[in-house]
């Protein structure tokens, strides 16, 4: 889907200037513990589901429409595993928009739906275990994706 009208406004009205963007991300994990990471379509990289929250969503309505719509899966939120921003979380689009993440990410269970892409932004999906995962777009410290950790990391 990409962005929401209300980012696509938010942007516009922005223009070449830092936004700061309410984000979710979800840390999926299969049988074995092995973490979700989709192929992003616009630059490439790995990332875990995530997305902006609009006005008027909440955190959880808003990672269970990310996932949903990224995905096709039905997740339930367990808990958060962790919180970020500051500039480690800034990037830039490829439309030139610059934005910067303070993004809540929770644990997920699915609990249904088929795993695929159904709003265009994820051209893969591949499970990876803590040890073996790649590069990802945003620089979330390797703690946050080992499955014995039982506390939020919160940066």
């Amino acid at each position: 889907m990409g962005k929401s009208p209300y980012q696509e406004a938010l942007g516009a009205a922005m223009r070449g200037r830092l936004v700061l963007v309410a984000g979710v991300g979800a840390i999926i994990r299969d049988s074995q513990g092995w973490v979700l990471l989709e192929r992003r379509s616009d630059n490439g990289e790995w990332d875990i589901p995530a997305g902006a929250v609009d006005p008027g969503e909440t955190p959880r309505e808003a990672i269970t429409r990310e996932v949903r719509e990224e995905t096709g899966l039905e997740v339930r939120v367990r808990g958060i595993a962790g919180v970020f921003g500051g500039n480690r979380y800034r990037h830039t689009y490829e439309d030139g928009q610059r934005v910067e993440g303070f993004t809540v990410v929770f644990d997920c269970e699915a609990v249904g739906g088929t795993l695929g892409s159904r709003d265009g932004e994820a051209t893969r999906f591949e499970y990876h275990s803590a040890d073996t995962l790649p590069p990802l777009m945003a620089p979330y410290p390797r703690s946050l994706f080992d499955p014995s950790r039982n506390t939020p990391i919160i940066e």
